[in-house]
């Protein structure tokens, strides 16, 4: 394509971006100037040669304008002519000068400035055949269009005939004739006169094709207009004999909206947009779309709770014992909200405080929300976030949109009817982002104190305060929660229910809630505290109690049929040995620490979702060329912490009586059971070494200890997370002593005490601390031995069983 340009070169122009419309070479173009950027550029291009570059803005300017939202290829034109206007708007005539491409941007005093390649395009009347055969179905076309168009003049019919040239016909039809920007700027990106030509038709082909319809649209709206006029005729007539007959029927519509402004006590800025806005009402026809959309936003602005607020009870001992009532446990979130409560007693002006309750499903972040209201008195909105992609969810669509409404913060403050509610903000951390726009964006100003007295929604268009409503938000993690927002909010944990706390609320809560949904009395059913424990333990394993829940009520539904059918006539009182008939074999058996002692296989501790696990870690050496074999479905946290493990001990196998070329000979194999469960995170370190040492040396591992912690190449033991959890899962499997870091000794006093009363917890600082407990002999000797192939858990059997 080289061969078609005349010339190309680089020019430095003031820039004028067009909106709507294309500037092609050749061709007086005229728009009017409003903005000072381009009316200063206009000014500095007349000043000198009067040359300016234009470009179309293909896309909405929110801000500065950016490269990205200007077309790539525009025109180089001169200004003709210029005229100030009386209101300092100008209006412009210029003439293009060639086509060039965008190459940069920048500012230039109060304008900016382009960088752009001008190109000269070689256009000759002169062509082949098929330029002539494509010239001539333009001109069969352009009399097609001219046709049904009356805008298109006889003289630019003739005007656009006269011309011979391929390009210059294409810009001239384009730019005359073709209504849609976006098909104006391809014919102008393309600078081949012949390819331009080509692009042309099939757009007029499609453009006379639109016309048709429209023509045939426009015949049956004129048919059908005498029709209405005299429909609308006969309403009047309907209307006004209506209201002779009731003696006037009330104010009109208007008169009653303006009456509903006027009352409702609103705020001075918003009293005013409101009044606009039902001035344009009335000025508009009562059936027009418009006319419509007006409506529907005064409703939405109306219904809004302007200056309606609940009574908080601040009577902090009520508060205490409605959460108690509702709730066991969650003692930081009571504690926090009693904290609240006592401070807005002292100071009324206090603000309200921003929660967020994180912790796994069914441990009643959800429900205690509702809890708080009924304590504070408070009306109640739960907004659910999840799955949420759009901004437009909470800020809501502009109402000029078709179908428009306004985001879930204002549905939520009408649902409401106050002005201060607790608004449950459910599943923070399930919102996704896309191109519509990132909605965790959007809730910064929502959720922040200082800006959201004046919050904006993009349908009302009036600021609206929420410094007064109480927003709590729930979040099973924080990991895909944006960092400014956790900033925002104070994070609450909620961990995994003990056992005794499940107890007290299936007791308390779950069975006489379930009995009531079924119809059932204490006449009909009695569960004992030992099925509830066998349930909890058998046929559950979550962190919180939804599944127990649902257990309960398989169980009061295999009663209330017993019952209705006439088999079960008395009390029936389920025992644990009767679940087996009720709800079938236990779905979670109970895991338990082995009968022996076993070789290379270590009980690790793991935190998921459902709580705490006991981890098995199994290690077998195999003959080979110092291969690391990792199995189980372990991420790449986990992974590393085996390299860690390994290097560990390749620098320190004298020390523990390893041979010194174990990683030259031998092949390691770790392994994680429940393959099918995905595994991570760095806590699994301490295991791994434990088991490594156990297996390359020979010694058993004691089957009572488990032990959690991540370790570092030096030998020392760090901190983790998750520690009750834990801690709970090594009580239930039996383990009597558990390792855990020393950093973590501080957290003790959040376990439960009846765990720490049945374990013997030892801290640990370093793997030196570790493996003397974990080891049935200590720590092994520093000599060299060989490491013999062996079976995986190889057992031996305990002192303490052969004394027996």
């Amino acid at each position: 394509m080289s061969n078609i340009f005349e010339k190309a070169e680089k020019l430095t122009l003031p820039l004028v971006p067009l909106y709507g419309t294309v500037a092609f070479p050749a061709i007086p173009v005229n728009f009017e100037l409003t903005d000072e950027e381009s009316i200063a550029a206009a000014e500095a291009a007349a000043a000198t040669d009067a040359f300016l570059f234009l470009a179309t803005v293909q896309a909405p300017v929110e801000g500065e304008l950016t490269l990205d939202v200007l077309t790539k290829t525009g025109t180089v034109a001169q200004i003709k002519q210029s005229l100030k206007t009386a209101d300092g708007n100008m209006r412009i005539i210029c003439e293009g000068y060639a086509r060039a491409e965008l190459l940069s941007m920048r500012r230039f005093a109060n304008y900016r400035t382009v960088d752009v390649l001008c190109k000269m395009v070689a256009d000759s009347d002169e062509y082949d055949r098929r330029g002539e055969a494509l010239l001539r179905e333009g001109y069969r076309l352009l009399d097609e269009l001219a046709a049904m168009m009356p805008t298109a003049s006889e003289d630019m019919v003739q005007a656009a005939r006269a011309i011979r040239a391929p390009g210059a016909f294409a810009d001239f039809v384009a730019a005359n004739l073709l209504l849609r920007p976006e098909d104006k700027q391809v014919i102008l990106e393309l600078y081949d006169p012949i390819e331009r030509l080509e692009c042309l038709l099939p757009l007029m082909q499609e453009e006379a094709a639109v016309l048709s319809v429209e023509m045939e649209i426009h015949r049956e709206v004129r048919e059908r207009l005498g029709q209405n006029q005299k429909e609308f005729y006969l309403r009047e007539q309907m209307r006004v004999i209506e209201e002779e007959l009731g003696g006037g029927s009330g104010e009109s519509e208007i008169e009653e909206y303006e009456a509903r402004i006027r009352e409702a006590g609103l705020p001075e800025v918003v009293e005013k947009k409101l009044l606009k806005e039902l001035f344009r009402m009335a000025k508009t026809p009562f059936g027009s779309s418009e006319a419509s959309v007006l409506r529907s936003y005064l409703d939405v602005c109306l219904d809004l709770p302007w200056g309606k607020q609940t009574a908080d009870c601040l009577d902090v001992a009520h508060a205490k014992k409605v959460l108690d009532k509702d709730h066991d446990g969650l003692f930081k979130v009571k504690e926090r909200i009693l904290e609240f409560l006592a401070v807005k007693k002292l100071n009324p002006d206090l603000g309200n405080q921003i929660l967020c309750l994180v912790g796994p499903p069914g441990v009643g972040k959800t429900s205690v929300a509702q809890s708080i209201a009924r304590a504070m008195n408070r009306k109640y909105v739960r907004v659910s976030l999840g799955g949420v992609r759009d901004e437009a969810d909470i800020r809501g669509h502009r109402k000029t949109y078709l179908g428009a409404m306004p985001g879930r913060i204002i549905a939520a403050l009408t649902e409401a009817g106050s002005t201060n509610p607790v608004i449950l903000l459910d599943e923070i951390d399930k919102m996704t982002r896309n191109a519509h726009g990132d909605p965790s964006s959007a809730l910064l100003e929502v959720l922040d104190s200082e800006q959201n007295k004046h919050f904006r929604d993009h349908f009302t268009e009036i600021p609206v305060d929420l410094s007064g409503c109480l927003f709590i938000a729930t979040a099973n993690t924080l990991e895909g929660v944006p960092r400014p927002l956790i900033d925002r909010m104070e994070i609450i944990e909620l961990h995994t229910y003990t056992k005794p706390e499940k107890l007290r609320i299936a007791k308390n809560h779950l069975v006489p809630k379930q009995m009531q949904r079924h119809g059932l009395t204490r006449e009909m059913l009695r569960l004992t505290e030992g099925a509830l424990a066998a349930i909890i333990d058998d046929y559950t394993r979550e962190a919180g109690v939804r599944t127990l829940e649902r257990e309960i009520a398989r169980i009061c539904r295999k009663v209330a049929k017993g019952v209705a059918a006439g088999e079960i006539t008395t009390v029936m009182t389920v025992k644990a040995k009767d679940l087996t008939a009720l709800l079938g074999p236990a779905k979670m058996p109970r895991e338990h620490i082995g009968a022996i002692d076993l070789v290379g296989v270590v009980n690790g501790l793991a935190y998921t979702e459902a709580g705490g696990d006991l981890l098995k870690v199994e290690v077998l050496p195999l003959p080979g060329e110092g291969k690391t074999i990792l199995t189980g479905s372990l991420g790449d946290v986990m992974k590393e912490s085996a390299g860690i493990a390994v290097s560990f001990l390749r620098a320190n196998a004298a020390r523990f009586g390893i041979p010194a070329d174990f990683y030259k000979n031998y092949d390691l194999h770790i392994h994680f059971p429940e393959g099918a469960i995905p595994k991570d995170g760095p806590s699994a370190g301490v295991a791994m070494v434990t088991a490594l040492v156990s297996a390359l040396s020979g010694r058993t591992v004691r089957r009572d200890v488990a032990m959690t912690g991540e370790i570092t190449l030096t030998g020392n033991v760090l901190p983790i997370g998750g520690l009750k959890e834990k801690t709970m899962a090594a009580a239930i499997a039996g383990v009597s002593t558990v390792l855990i870091p020393e950093a973590n000794m501080h957290d003790l006093s959040e376990l439960d005490p009846d765990v720490v009363g049945a374990l013997r917890i030892l801290p640990c600082r370093t793997l030196y601390d570790v493996l003397p407990n974990a080891l049935t002999d200590g720590l092994p000797t520093a000599r060299t031995r060989s490491v013999r192939p062996m079976t995986a858990g190889r057992a031996q059997m305990p002192k303490r069983a052969k004394k027996e």
